[in-house]
């Protein structure tokens, strides 16, 4: 071989190595900023991953509260939305006493869902209708009625900048918040199965957290394409609830992000009982079949 050819060569062999180890690293520095990201709340970024949950404190809970939208309103407070005809509607609570600060009535046939704010205005959602409602944040009696483009509405979120919505299929819609069309959607998959009933939702550090109707399940979803990242699995709250003499109540649903301290909040329908959690990362592989018999349901429209 000329000396010409074997210094390229030598040259060629040293840039592809580079170029591979260059292919290799970044990757995992990307993964381990995701996963510092999530690290102060138990998250890791490990793609369908699966979460036991710990209880950091629990908090009392309006039991008569049927709980369709819940999010963080600041100054250890919640605002939420409540649900059934004649029971319906917005409220303002003391995280600390479960005390109803501020409680706005809804009219009675509607029945109130999903909340979440954008600036100073609270967006809710109402089941089997196209109608929704924004309030002032500091003053739930100044209210405009919008109409909104999903099948129905079940929850909302927020990003800062557009609202995620669901209606009960498996279809996460992006919404304009100015002129409430939508913008894009995407099919919610875990593997090939779509995962319907998406209820309650929280936008948490780049992602959609959804409640699951019917389930003790949370999805972790990309609000890029739509698939499921990863499962919070919280069967113990509504087992010890059950456990303790509590057999009114109905299924898990609400979720509230604390940007500021990193906190997780979760409750459910006509549940005495707030709790803040972290999430603990379960080791051992899960089957598929385990978290679809757990996490998955046929749709509720028919």
């Amino acid at each position: 071989m000329a000396p010409g050819r074997s210094t390229s060569l030598k040259s060629y062999k040293t840039t592809s190595l580079i170029l591979l180890m260059f292919l290799i690293l970044v990757p995992l520095a990307l993964l381990g900023i995701s996963s510092n990201t999530w690290s102060s709340v138990g998250y890791d970024a490990s793609f369908n991953a699966v979460y036991s949950i710990q209880v950091v404190n629990q908090f009392p809970h309006d039991p008569n509260a049927f709980t369709q939208g819940l999010l963080y309103a600041g100054n250890g407070s919640l605002f939420e939305s409540t649900g059934l005809y004649g029971r319906s509607s917005v409220r303002k609570v003391d995280i600390q006493t479960g005390k109803v600060e501020v409680l706005q009535e809804m009219d009675s046939k509607y029945f109130g869902e999903g909340l979440t704010l954008l600036g100073e205005k609270l967006f809710q959602v109402t089941w089997l209708t196209q109608i929704g409602f924004i309030y002032d944040r500091n003053d739930f009696s100044k209210s405009e009625k919008f109409a909104h483009q999903m099948k129905d509405g079940w929850g909302l979120a927020t990003d800062g900048k557009v609202l995620f919505g669901s209606d009960g299929t498996s279809m996460l819609y992006k919404i304009d918040p100015q002129t409430l069309k939508v913008i894009g959607k995407h099919v919610v998959k875990y593997k090939d199965h779509e995962v319907h009933n998406l209820n309650e939702l929280e936008f948490i550090k780049g992602e959609v957290c959804a409640n699951v109707y019917q389930t003790d399940c949370i999805a972790r979803i990309s609000q890029v394409d739509g698939r499921v990242l990863g499962w919070i699995l919280l069967p113990n709250l509504r087992e010890g609830l059950v456990a303790a003499g509590n057999h009114a109540i109905d299924v898990l649903n609400g979720i509230a992000w604390d940007s500021n301290t990193n906190r997780i909040f979760v409750t459910g329908k006509l549940w005495p009982k707030l709790y803040e959690i972290k999430l603990r990362p379960i080791k051992k592989q899960f089957k598929d079949e385990a978290i679809e018999q757990l996490c998955l349901r046929q749709t509720f429209f028919r």
